[in-house]
């Protein structure tokens, strides 16, 4: 019954040494809502669409530049004459792909989920990581067991 505050108190606890802002809103949200005995719907609720909105607001702040005017058909086709722009691109799709992978891998393999929080939460607090790490880590971890499987 208390093992959920005693391992969201220990993240807020790393989010405070880390300074780790987002850490800290995320953790303080999920008790906010334990605390007020909200749980029990909005869990699984965050959960099953949580990733969708991030994802949603990732891309509101990468296409911000083009709504301001900042980035026009001028800068696109520019960009793609350098070799960079082409990397950005290949890597783009390829990270798109990924993500797909992991979708998948985090369907079919829930409990590989407590492995990659953790490893975004390590990334995050000590290494001044972004949290999208979940379902990148997840998109690797589906390729490499992919691999795995031919090799196997």
């Amino acid at each position: 019954m208390f093992e959920p505050f005693l391992f969201l108190g220990l993240l807020l606890a790393i989010g405070l040494v880390a300074k780790n802002q987002s850490l800290l809103i995320a953790v303080g949200v999920l008790l906010v809502i334990k605390l007020l005995g909200f749980d029990s719907k909005a869990f699984s609720y965050i959960q099953g669409k949580g990733i969708n909105w991030g994802v949603t607001i990732i891309t509101i702040a990468v296409l911000a530049p083009i709504a301001s005017g900042e980035i026009g058909f001028k800068d696109l086709t520019g960009a793609f004459k350098t070799p960079y722009a082409w990397i950005a691109l290949i890597s783009g799709i390829l990270v798109a792909l990924l993500a797909k992978g992991g979708v998948i891998l985090l369907a079919a393999d829930p409990h590989i989920t407590t492995a990659l929080v953790l490893g975004t939460i390590l990334a995050v607090s000590l290494f001044k990581g972004v949290a999208v790490g979940p379902l990148i880590g997840a998109g690797i971890a589906y390729a490499a067991m992919k691999f795995f499987e031919v090799f196997k």
